[in-house]
């Protein structure tokens, strides 16, 4: 029991803070007057957390931070089926916590409007106008290519030490490609933690955004088991 506390605390933990890190970043600061760091500064940003999260807490958990990864890893034969709930619970929590500091820090000036607040969404909540089913698709093939890098960035016959970087910029470059089309979710948790303090559309299109992230990470492992994996060296 002691062992999951740890683990389901660095969840807990990594998830809020790439809610916190990355949909802040969206919130805070992309327009902000002058020193804006637009698209690429919150697909950095994403990844940064992504990072910091995976160096400093993966050696306690796996450094999941994401439903969804932990979904194609158990499939993957990476992560024990029996684990999942945990890490499930932990990382929702985690996200709504961390958007719920978001959610006060945003509101906390005179006039403050949260806008979309880094919600996820087709069709009119789209940021580019994108409908139902580029969303899907979009998020579908962003995930499962995440998971095949996760996957193989975490094999024993991959470099050493360098997974987290991998892991992280892959999540940059999905952000930088998808942003336009749904914000970007590729993470139920994440989706769930901004979209219960956003407006109501992004609540009532949530559904999507936890079917097709853990639909494409199962495609994902499927993939890479059934073409990439090497084996004894997985």
């Amino acid at each position: 029991m002691h062992s999951n506390l740890k683990k389901w605390s660095a969840e807990f933990i990594g998830t809020l803070w790439l809610t916190l890190g990355g949909c802040g970043s969206a919130v805070l600061a992309a327009a902000f007057p002058e020193v804006g760091i637009g698209l690429a500064g919150v697909a950095l940003a994403f990844g940064l957390t992504v990072v910091t999260g995976a160096y400093a807490l993966g050696p306690i958990s796996g450094g999941h931070f994401n439903p969804a990864v932990s979904v194609g890893l158990a499939v993957g034969g990476r992560f024990s089926w029996g684990e999942l709930p945990g890490y499930v619970i932990s990382q929702v929590l985690g996200a709504i916590v961390g958007g719920g500091i978001l959610y006060v820090i945003a509101t906390g000036k005179a006039g403050a409007a949260i806008g979309g607040f880094a919600t996820n969404g087709y069709g009119e909540h789209s940021p580019g106008g994108y409908n139902l089913t580029a969303a899907i698709v979009t998020e579908v093939v962003m995930t499962a290519i995440f998971l095949i890098v996760i996957l193989g960035a975490t094999a024993k016959r991959a470099a050493a030490g360098f997974a987290g970087l991998a892991i992280g910029l892959c999540l940059t470059l999905i952000h930088l490609i998808s942003i336009p089309v749904t914000n970007t979710s590729v993470n139920p948790a994440r989706s769930t933690g901004v979209a219960v303090f956003g407006p109501d559309i992004a609540v009532s299109q949530l559904w999507l955004f936890w079917v097709a992230p853990i639909g494409g990470a199962i495609v994902g492992a499927v993939i890479y088991k059934a073409l990439l994996s090497n084996g004894k060296d997985d």
